[in-house]
């Protein structure tokens, strides 16, 4: 859904360039790149990548492909793709738990605050505030923790640091992936039933492109907020903390 949302943007920036041109926008050509490209192996490696310490969303895969496999003549199967998109998201976290029982703690840690780490959007304090969920919710945070934007690609960490029992990790990183690609895989459901021709995707994105923008203004002014109130908070903890 959020390429979508990109596409949009980009799309209502250089609509009067094309009109006289005749020619693709470039997200035109990159939402073509994208639909002739989606097969069960692009969604289980993006899955899995998802599933990483590298930042991809998963809301940027399962939604565009749900979408795609509802089109006529199209390869992909609508549930064969939540259960692609949910392998690779169980591969990912496989590795992670892994990788985490091999390395150990210390070397994590330095690598999260290692510049390739920050560039990866990890830090000390992230997965600090990971394992402190794991240790507080348990076996539990697992499930949870897959529908967790912030915590989903992290938690599969402190659970391989704390050798927690494989098939119980196995189990609910399975079942919370799979309801969240079902979620995501709905989002792409309803597209489908807003715009069933593909082809006239971007024709539509025009046609609904100032709701759009009011409901992305929305989300941005939501999360600016979060982001502030997030700040205080940890501000005032540490206010109290030296008091």
């Amino acid at each position: 859904m959020t390429i979508m949302i990109v596409a949009n943007e980009c799309y209502a920036q250089d609509a009067q360039q094309v009109a006289a041109t005749g020619e693709m926008s470039w997200a035109e050509e990159l939402y073509l790149w994208f639909k002739e490209h989606m097969n069960y192996w692009t969604i289980l490696v993006l899955m899995a990548i998802e599933s990483s310490v590298i930042p991809l969303p998963s809301e940027v895969v399962v939604p565009p492909a749900a979408y795609f496999s509802l089109q006529a003549n199209s390869s992909l199967d609508f549930w064969v793709v939540i259960l692609v998109a949910t392998a690779g998201a169980y591969l990912g976290s496989a590795i992670n738990y892994g990788l985490s029982v091999i390395i150990g703690r210390p070397i994590i840690y330095a690598f999260a605050d290692s510049k390739v780490g920050h560039f990866l959007h990890l830090s000390k304090e992230k997965m600090e505030h990971a394992e402190e969920y794991f240790q507080k919710k348990g076996s539990i945070s697992i499930f949870f923790g897959r529908l967790l934007p912030a915590v989903r690609h992290l938690i599969s960490i402190p659970a391989g640091l704390s050798r927690m029992n494989f098939g119980t990790f196995s189990f609910f990183t399975i079942i919370g992936a799979g309801i969240w690609n079902i979620v995501l895989a709905g989002l792409g459901y309803l597209l489908f039933r807003v715009v069933p021709d593909d082809t006239q995707f971007f024709a539509q994105l025009e046609h609904y492109n100032h709701y759009l923008k009011i409901a992305g203004f929305a989300l941005l002014g939501c999360a600016i907020a979060y982001i502030i109130y997030k700040v205080y908070k940890n501000k005032k903890i540490k206010n109290n903390k030296k008091s």
